[in-house]
């Protein structure tokens, strides 16, 4: 057995157990904890594959700006179970019908699949290459780079108003 493999199956283990953790978590720090330590595990699968520069982004930006911000959004909320509100159980029924929908139709979807036949067109540019990947995010892609940045501000916006205290009128 290679050192690659067993690395592989450490993160692979790493990454579903805190996974399953992140969404049975009934703590929404701890949550928000194991959804970090996801992220790590991730990050260390793209080194495993050799593309650096998008193992770095993906823990600063992820692993950094995101969960930084969900971890103040938590705070702000002051999401308590005391104060959680308890779902009808048909509400409950709902989201496990949703759930095996979703499920028996990605599955579907895996089973009539067909790999791609062929070889594909190479370039020959690297893109792992800093500078050539720059190029490319700011060049053919930078209207969806653009809507991204947007999103994100309105969601920004979104949640310091959902967390804001109503003042009492008098």
């Amino acid at each position: 057995m290679s050192t690659e493999l067993i690395i592989f199956c450490v993160l692979a283990f790493i990454t579903v157990l805190t996974a399953f953790l992140t969404v049975f978590s009934r703590n929404p720090i701890h949550s928000a904890i194991y959804l970090v330590i996801s992220f790590f595990s991730i990050a260390g699968h793209y080194f495993l594959l050799n593309s650096q520069f998008l193992a770095v982004v993906h823990i600063i930006v992820y692993s950094g700006a995101i969960m930084i911000l969900f971890l103040f959004t938590i705070m702000l909320m002051n999401l308590n179970e005391r104060h959680e509100v308890h779902r009808p159980r048909i509400t409950r029924l709902g989201a496990i019908v949703s759930f095996i929908l979703v499920c028996a139709v990605l599955i579907a979807l895996f089973i009539n699949s067909k790999p791609i036949e062929g070889g594909y067109d190479s370039t020959g540019e690297d893109f792992q290459s800093i500078k050539v990947l720059g190029k490319i995010l700011l060049n053919e892609y930078m209207v969806p780079f653009e809507f991204v940045s947007i999103l994100l501000l309105v969601a920004m916006i979104g949640t310091v108003l959902l967390s804001k205290k109503e003042k009492l009128k008098k």
